[in-house]
């Protein structure tokens, strides 16, 4: 791309007349063009054409002899300088788009192209750059990726508040559920972080800390059971604790200077351990009062960016509320457990007979059940013998357990035998409109000289089992009725059923939370008791073959209440 001289007056040669029509061309090309030098250090630009000058502004006197990178900004990406200059390096030629600045300071994005020629050695001789404003498409692209990053991230906050709302409705105990929520939040978030709750009082019932980095775990566990003074002491979580929902969360940073005056040595290499950058913190607000606070810690003192601010306020009025739902779902499960088990009867001497009874309420632990036994001695000398169950999970079926028992009781003592009795139970349940629907099994126990006489009256409730000595089990059928509150399928008097037992055998009453799961139906459940009761060794006591059946039946998180009734035929 240099002059050749020839004579004036004559036709010029082809190779010149093809130079200055190559030259006029490119010249006149709408897209930007420099042909730099490789061969002069530096790599400076020997040619610009016209397009070059008005995307950059700078004119070609300004632009030969400089290297294009005077083009760079600080905002350009090292990393595709990095991938420019290497393939330069290597003899390559590379497209990349480069963040640069016109002469007057304005940026645009240039997508820039080399080519570099070679002579007939292979040697680089010059490279040829076109660059391509792509300013509008960058932007366009750009927004498009801050959308997209927006759109992420308001699912994963979404996403975030969901799972903690599983979290703590899947732990109705209090102390699980907040190790749960920090369990949860603070890898998310932090460095590391706890949760701390107050009572009432306002002193700290629970304080759960947790390290991103599971080689810190230990730390952490020391940092919340070895003392709490780092805690007590804190200026920042007594502030936070007092402004309650007023409290604005953001981030600050550690107050690194005052922590060795409120905290013990040893606290003090366990915080600086974990890392002491900024801190952020959240009040846990219930509805009426604030229940604790929750604390994100990174080792950055600008680790906390404004979309985990976010985040982390809409947790917090969200896990205060659903903490105070399990404080309120406990309260309620201890009212109904403590009026059931005021209800339930305690075992002494029921006529000299082997008897033991277990009840068991259910894993879940905001739901109280209707399920009740009986045992007790009649007038004359027979003993009665009752297991029922109120359909329902709530203060309500547990005190119309105590009502039916009452009456059942009263009816039984009068001298009603087990139809009569659970006929009038019907008669007074409907009248008194006591209970929506619940299954009884009464059984009438006699002494005889070969073991015992049974007279039962079942309303919908599962038949009890017989296991005689050797092992032999089969259930008492017969004297069925539809359960009490439900109308009779043939009105008149409630069914009996009757049999003989021997010494030695063992009679088994119990509810439906025993033997039925979701996984496992009514049938299959009593075939599953059956085949326990007949493995226990034929000396086992009542309270031997009771705590036999509840280990081989009733799993860790049963969904209902069991009730189990044994009695051993002296």
């Amino acid at each position: 791309m240099t002059d050749t001289a020839h004579v004036p007056g004559e036709a010029p040669p082809d190779d010149l007349l093809t130079d200055e029509l190559a030259r006029a061309i490119l010249q006149a090309a709408p897209l930007p063009m420099t042909v730099s030098d490789p061969r002069v250090p530096g790599d400076p630009v020997v040619w610009v054409n016209a397009a070059f000058t008005r995307l950059t502004g700078y004119t070609a006197e300004e632009v030969r002899g400089r290297n294009c990178r005077f083009l760079q900004c600080a905002d350009t990406d090292p990393e595709a300088i990095h991938r420019l200059r290497t393939a330069l390096a290597h003899g390559d030629d590379v497209q990349v788009v480069l963040l640069n600045v016109r002469k007057d300071g304005s940026p645009f994005w240039n997508q820039l192209a080399i080519t570099q020629l070679r002579d007939a050695t292979g040697q680089v001789v010059h490279r040829v750059g076109v660059q391509v404003d792509v300013t509008a498409e960058a932007d366009g692209e750009a927004a498009r990726t801050l959308e997209l990053s927006l759109m992420h991230r308001t699912a994963d906050r979404l996403e975030l508040l969901a799972r903690m709302g599983e979290e703590l409705s899947g732990h109705l105990e209090f102390d699980d559920a907040v190790d749960s929520l920090a369990d949860l939040v603070v890898p998310r978030l932090a460095t590391w972080g706890f949760v701390a709750m107050t009572s009432e009082t306002g002193s700290l019932e629970r304080v759960h800390v947790v390290a991103s980095d599971p080689t810190h775990a230990g730390v952490a566990h020391a940092l919340g059971t070895q003392g709490l003074t780092w805690l007590t002491r804190s200026p920042r979580v007594a502030q936070t604790l007092a402004a309650g929902a007023n409290h604005v969360p953001m981030p600050m940073p550690v107050d690194v200077a005052s922590l060795p005056g409120r905290t013990t040595p040893s606290e003090l290499r366990l915080l600086e351990t974990l890392g002491l950058g900024s801190a952020l913190l959240v009040p846990l607000a219930g509805r009426d009062r604030v229940l604790g606070v929750l604390c994100l810690v990174h080792r950055e003192q600008d680790g906390f960016d404004r979309e985990t601010v976010v985040t982390a306020a809409h947790l917090g009025r969200r896990a205060g509320v659903l903490l105070e739902n399990v404080r309120l779902y406990l309260a309620e499960r201890d009212a109904a457990l403590t009026l059931q088990h005021s209800l339930l009867p305690v075992l002494g001497d029921v006529g000299g007979l082997d008897v033991a009874a277990s009840y068991l309420p259910s894993g879940r632990r905001a739901e109280v059940g209707g399920d009740w036994f009986d045992a007790f001695v009649l007038p004359d000398g027979a003993v009665s013998l009752a297991v029922g169950d109120v359909v329902g999970h709530d203060l309500r079926a547990a005190a119309s357990m105590g009502q039916l028992r009452s009456l059942l009781r009263a009816s039984v003592w009068r001298g009603d035998r087990p139809g009569e009795a659970l006929e009038r139970l019907d008669g007074l349940v409907r009248a008194l409109d006591v209970a929506d629907v619940a299954t009884c099994l009464l059984v009438h126990w006699e002494r005889t000289g070969a073991g015992a006489h049974l007279t039962w009256a079942s309303a919908g409730h599962p038949p009890a089992l017989v296991r005689l000595p050797g092992g032999e089990v089969h259930g008492l059928e017969g004297g069925r009725s539809t359960p009490v509150g439900l109308p009779p399928v043939r009105p008149g008097t409630v069914p009996e059923g009757s049999a003989d037992v021997p010494h030695g055998a063992v009679v088994v009453l119990y509810s439906d939370g025993l033997v039925e799961r979701r996984d496992r139906g009514l049938r299959e459940g009593i075939a599953a008791l059956s085949a326990a009761l007949t493995g226990v060794p034929d000396d086992a006591s009542a309270s031997q073959v009771c705590d036999a059946l509840t280990a081989a039946l009733v799993a860790e998180d049963q969904e209902d209440d069991v009730c189990l009734l044994v009695v051993r035929v002296g």
